[in-house]
């Protein structure tokens, strides 16, 4: 192989020449190929063109994203229902609730009444007029809608303790009122204590003797 590019002439050369080469031979044949190593290649595009990258390899993918679009939403967003809001509670002093569960004044008024007039045979007569004073202006703010409706249930309550003769829970329930609403009840809550007091002394034969009141309807809970 090496005989074919050297050129005839003297073949009496030293061992330590260098062999001489035949250009035309060379370039006749095509002699061997060379890649060329100082060519320059294109830098790839920013929009997807793709310089031929040299050597036959595939050129290299240019991964571009799409532009984020700051007014749209987000892709996975989950929109929640609003709550529904909660039916508003009815409170204790509105007048549908005081128009529900309101003690009957008539009631009260008639166990009242029936310890009075036990009363009367043992008791001083100006004790128990100051005591019926005291009852009417009782049932004049009741009647007037100045009495609130936690003091008409405990008014009710008292009546029926007495009706019951629990008096240490009727005077009970007595204190607490002039405690918690005594501006409600300082005109007349004097003569219901009084009428506590004496009712409470009689004798259950004087008591029996006199026809005890029925309520219409049951008392409100406190």
């Amino acid at each position: 192989m090496e005989d074919l590019y050297v050129k005839p002439g003297n073949q009496e050369r030293g061992w330590n020449d260098p062999p001489q080469f035949s250009y035309g031979l060379q370039t006749a044949q095509g002699g061997p190929k060379r890649n060329l190593l100082n060519k320059r290649v294109p830098p790839p595009q920013l929009q997807g063109s793709q310089s031929p990258v040299p050597g036959g390899a595939p050129p290299p993918k240019v991964l571009s994203t799409p532009p984020l679009n700051p007014l749209a939403p987000p892709p996975c967003a989950v929109v929640t229902p609003p709550l529904p809001c909660p039916a508003p509670t009815q409170h204790a002093d509105s007048p549908s609730a005081q128009s529900e569960c309101e003690p009957n004044v008539d009631d009260i008024i008639g166990v009242l009444g029936w310890a009075l007039t036990a009363c009367r045979e043992s008791v001083k007569k100006q004790v128990c007029d100051d005591v019926e004073r005291r009852l009417k202006i009782f049932e004049e703010v009741w009647r007037a809608g100045k009495l609130s409706l936690p003091v008409k249930k405990r008014m009710s309550s008292l009546a029926e303790e007495m009706k019951s003769r629990n008096w240490e829970r009727a005077d009970e329930i007595h204190r607490a009122l002039i405690v918690d609403y005594v501006n409600e009840v300082s005109q007349w809550m004097v003569g219901v204590k009084r009428l506590i007091a004496e009712t409470r002394n009689l004798s259950a034969d004087k008591l029996d003797q006199i026809q005890s009141p029925v309520h219409s309807s049951e008392a409100c809970p406190e």
